[in-house]
C-alpha cells in the first residue's frame, strides 16, 4: 500500500512538473511571438507618422507645423491612457491569471 502511495506522490510530481512546462513554453513562445510583432508595429509607426507629418506639413507648406500636429495627437492618446491606466492594469492582470489558470 504505502508503494502504491509513494508511486501516485511520484507521478503527480511529475505531473505538476510536465505541466509547468508546458505553461512556460508556452508562454515564451507568446512573449516572444508578442515582443516581435511590437518592434515590427513600432517600425511601421515610426516611419508612418514621419510620412504623415510630412504630408500635413506639406499642405500647410510648413513641415513644422504637420509634426507639432502629430505630436499632439500622440499628447492625446498619451493622456487617453494615462487616465485609464487603472482599468488596464486590473485588465491585463486577469488575462494573464486566466491563461496561466488554464
Amino acid at each position: 500500500m504505502i508503494d502504491l502511495l509513494k508511486e501516485y506522490i511520484n507521478k503527480r510530481i511529475d505531473l505538476a512538473r510536465l505541466e509547468l512546462i508546458e505553461k512556460s513554453s508556452l508562454s515564451t513562445g507568446i512573449i516572444t511571438f508578442i515582443m516581435t510583432m511590437v518592434i515590427v508595429f513600432a517600425f511601421f509607426i515610426i516611419l508612418f507618422n514621419f510620412g504623415i507629418a510630412f504630408l500635413i506639413g506639406q499642405a500647410l507648406d510648413n513641415f513644422s507645423y504637420g509634426f507639432l500636429i502629430v505630436a499632439g495627437f500622440y499628447l492625446l492618446i498619451m493622456i487617453i491612457v494615462l487616465s485609464m491606466r487603472k482599468k488596464i492594469i486590473k485588465t491585463v492582470a486577469n488575462n494573464v491569471l486566466n491563461f496561466l489558470n488554464r
